[in-house]
């Protein structure tokens, strides 16, 4: 950015989405609570084009702490709605940011292949602000599981951006399982149709 006439240059000005990450960060380290950022968000982090504001992390919050919600609200998250049943049921928590008015899922992790994406969750910055993102190649495996087409074209393009470092046997073998899991026969064969162009 070139300098105005007094010599003065403009600091550049965050998106709204990485104010949002910048709070949600600070009320998770508040309480010790360990997150990572998926969904489109990620997909975005990994160079995919998507135009959206929603948000998507997992956390995981300990049984024993019971005020973790009303830290996120002391730092600028209101919810959606109050319905305990809900999340209990569906293990979401939806707030908003009250700064920007974006919506944020905040799914709550359970044991098993959350706890494996927060183990490999890497460091990546959101202009400016370092948060926690799941790996790539479990964003993969995710994505295959939600198989919309926005989520197939999100897959190709990690694929082709991506797919020197992306662990396809883990892949796999991670599809395999949720496949036994879920009763389904289409994750591995969705990942083969895309994976042989670009590994």
């Amino acid at each position: 950015m070139p300098p105005c006439a007094t010599g003065w240059i403009a600091p550049p000005v965050r998106s709204p989405v990485a104010d949002l990450l910048a709070d949600l960060a600070r009320a998770f380290d508040a309480r010790g609570i360990r997150w990572y950022l998926f969904g489109a968000q990620a997909a975005i982090v990994y160079g995919v084009a998507r135009l959206t504001a929603d948000v998507d992390v997992t956390a995981h919050v300990p049984a024993a702490d019971v005020a973790w919600l009303d830290a996120i609200e002391s730092h600028g998250f209101e919810p959606r709605f109050r319905d305990e049943r809900f999340a209990m049921h569906s293990r979401v928590i939806p707030v908003v940011h009250r700064a920007t008015g974006l919506p944020v899922d905040i799914v709550l992790a359970g044991p098993g292949l959350e706890q494996q994406f927060l183990e490999r969750a890497v460091m990546r910055s959101v202009d400016g602000v370092e948060v926690p993102v799941i790996d790539v190649s479990d964003l993969v495996v995710l994505k295959v599981l939600a198989g919309r087409p926005k989520d197939i074209d999100d897959l190709t393009a990690l694929m082709r951006t991506h797919g020197a470092r992306i662990d396809g046997n883990r892949v796999r073998a991670l599809l395999g399982d949720l496949e036994g899991a879920l009763g389904q026969s289409d994750l591995l064969r969705t990942f083969a149709a895309v994976a042989p162009r670009h590994e």
